[in-house]
């Protein structure tokens, strides 16, 4: 069981826990603060069904992963979740501008130019974010996380 808790001990993963996770507790919390243009309304202008559903529920799973992301607790799990999370971003709104053309349901949103150049601009913090989450994916919460707590009181348990 103290697997999933297990991390490595370095001191700088906190830097990538910090950006990883404030941006996603940011990015959750502004789907309400701005339902319209970040919550609801954007999932709706991106074609997907049901946005009133889906706009609350990603911003709540953005926010209590970023907070987990932030603390170190359950930092492997609240990776994988981000890093879908961050996967159907770019699927659904950046591969789309490569080919300057709608994706199944989901509407292209107009921009100057399209193609490769401009999806890579326009996914810059998307590629950010799935890297960051793929990192503590690999190596864990790191040196002050919860998660090291937790991997010390059941390694204590179990020897």
């Amino acid at each position: 069981m103290y697997k999933i808790f297990s991390t490595r001990n370095e001191r700088t993963t906190i830097i990538i826990r910090i950006m990883v996770g404030a941006v996603f507790l940011s990015e959750g919390i502004q789907k309400f603060l701005y339902p319209a243009m970040r919550g609801a309304g954007r999932f709706e202008g991106m074609g997907f069904p049901n946005p009133e559903f889906i706009g609350p529920f990603v911003g709540i799973f953005e926010i209590l992963c970023g907070i987990s992301l932030l603390t170190g607790l359950l930092t492997r799990p609240a990776a994988i979740a981000m890093l879908i999370n961050m996967t159907v971003a770019i699927v659904v709104t950046k591969i789309p501008i490569a080919f300057a053309e709608s994706f199944g349901p989901f509407v292209l949103r107009e921009l100057r130019t399209y193609g490769f150049w401009s999806m890579t601009h326009e996914m810059r913090t998307d590629f950010a974010m799935w890297l960051g989450s793929l990192f503590l994916l690999i190596r864990g919460g790191g040196r002050w996380s919860i998660d090291l707590l937790l991997t010390k009181k059941f390694r204590s348990l179990f020897t």
